[in-house]
C-alpha cells in the first residue's frame, strides 16, 4: 500500500470526527483496488487508477464527503450517490460519521465498479439531421426545364417554399385540376412567387 505523505497530513489536520472516517475509506479504496495511486489535486486527496481519477474525499467543518469521478455512470442500486453539477462525478455527502457509510462490502462494491469505468459510457448523441431532399414529380420537372425564369426561382427556393408547391399539384383530385395547378405554378415561380403569395403583408 503506497502512501502519499500529503493526504496523512490532510486526515491529521481536519477535525477529530473527520479523522476515523476518512481512514476509513482510505482503507477501503486501497482494498478495493491495490493499484491505486494517491495524489492530491485542488488541495483534496483524490485516488488514481490506471492514470485516471477514480475517485476522492474532502473533510469539511461539520461533515465529509465521498465521491466518484464517473459516479453519474455507475449502478447506484442503493441510491446512496448525489450527481454534482452538470458533471460525471457523484458521491455521497453529509457523512459524519462511518455509521453514515454503506456496509464495507457495499462500498467496496462500488469502489470495484467505479474502477471499470475506465471512461465515461458515451452519451447519446444527436443523430446529424440529414438534408431532406424533396422528390420532384416528373410533371413539374419537366415544365421547369422549359421556363428558365421558373427554374431558377424554385432552384433557388427554401425547402418550405418548394414544397408547398409540390404539395399542391400532386395533391389534386383530377388530372384536370393537377395541370390548372402546374400552369398557375410555372407562372408564379417565373415571376418570383412563393406559393402563398397572396397573404404575405407588403
Amino acid at each position: 500500500m503506497e502512501k502519499d505523505s500529503r493526504i496523512d497530513d490532510y486526515i491529521n489536520k481536519s477535525n477529530d470526527f473527520s479523522q476515523p472516517l476518512l481512514r476509513h475509506l482510505r482503507k477501503l479504496i486501497h482494498i478495493s483496488c491495490p493499484e491505486v495511486v494517491e495524489t492530491m489535486k485542488w488541495n483534496t486527496p483524490h485516488f488514481e487508477y490506471q492514470g485516471k481519477l477514480l475517485c476522492s474525499f474532502n473533510a469539511f467543518k461539520k461533515h465529509c464527503s465521498f465521491g466518484f469521478w464517473l459516479g453519474k455512470h455507475l449502478k447506484d442500486d442503493l441510491k446512496i450517490l448525489t450527481v454534482i453539477g452538470n458533471t460525471s462525478m457523484a458521491g455521497i455527502n453529509k457523512i459524519t460519521s462511518i455509521e453514515d457509510l454503506p456496509s464495507d462490502s457495499d462500498l467496496i462494491r462500488y469502489i470495484k465498479n467505479a474502477m471499470n469505468l475506465k471512461e465515461a459510457p458515451e452519451t447519446k448523441k444527436n443523430k446529424p439531421k440529414v438534408k431532406a431532399v424533396l422528390e420532384i414529380p416528373e410533371i413539374l420537372a419537366k415544365e421547369l426545364l422549359k421556363n428558365a425564369a421558373a427554374k431558377n426561382t424554385f432552384d433557388n427556393f427554401s425547402y418550405s417554399n418548394k414544397k408547398e408547391y409540390i404539395l399542391w399539384i400532386t395533391g389534386a383530385k383530377t388530372e384536370k385540376t393537377r395541370n390548372s395547378r402546374l400552369a398557375t405554378t410555372i407562372e408564379w415561380l417565373s415571376e418570383g412567387k412563393v406559393k402563398n403569395w397572396k397573404y404575405i403583408k407588403k
